[in-house]
């Protein structure tokens, strides 16, 4: 059974009350459980990106869900993809940006040699909220003299104002 973008976005969840009170999350998993719908959602980020008409060198994802997808986009477009880890993940070399989380500091790393000079990016996760850990991404792509051309999310909540935080512009799926 072939899948809409309209029914990919159906299959999304939410949780009123989780992981705290006051606290609406929104589940992207159940779209895992349907490969036609993953194939959907990969292929609508394609066709996005591939509409700028710009040139995309290596496609990054952000710990974890990131990692869910991106590796996927990055193969139909044929180009490389790069983690953004939690302190300590990534061996060998390592570029390191903290950023601050509601509850404190954190820090993203990529390995040192996982984007080179002048190279365009495309930043991919689940969601987008404050921007925080989104912005330490595009920190570490300007670390490493890279031009990030879009961050795209599966899920922008547009009333935390996230997007204010980002340099690139950003695409998501739904925007609630």
């Amino acid at each position: 059974m072939a899948f809409t973008i309209e029914q990919v976005k159906a299959l999304v969840r939410e949780f009123p009350d989780f992981p705290s009170q006051g606290i609406l999350f929104r589940d992207i998993f159940p779209i895992f459980r349907h490969p036609e719908a993953i194939e959907c959602l990969v292929n609508h980020f394609v066709d996005h990106i591939r509409a700028l008409n710009q040139q995309v060198d290596v496609v990054v994802g952000l710990d974890a869900r990131g990692f869910l997808f991106g590796p996927l986009i990055a193969i139909k477009l044929g180009v490389p993809f790069a983690p953004v880890r939690k302190r300590g993940k990534l061996p060998g070399q390592v570029v390191s940006v903290t950023y601050m989380k509601e509850y404190g500091p954190d820090v993203f790393e990529m390995q040192a040699d996982a984007i080179e000079s002048g190279k365009s990016v495309v930043i991919v996760d689940d969601l987008l909220a404050t921007g925080g850990s989104c912005k330490a991404a595009e920190d570490l792509v300007a670390l490493m003299k890279g031009n990030v051309v879009l961050n795209a999310f599966v899920i922008n909540l547009v009333g935390l104002e996230g997007h204010k935080q980002l340099k690139a512009p950003v695409y998501a799926l739904i925007e609630c």
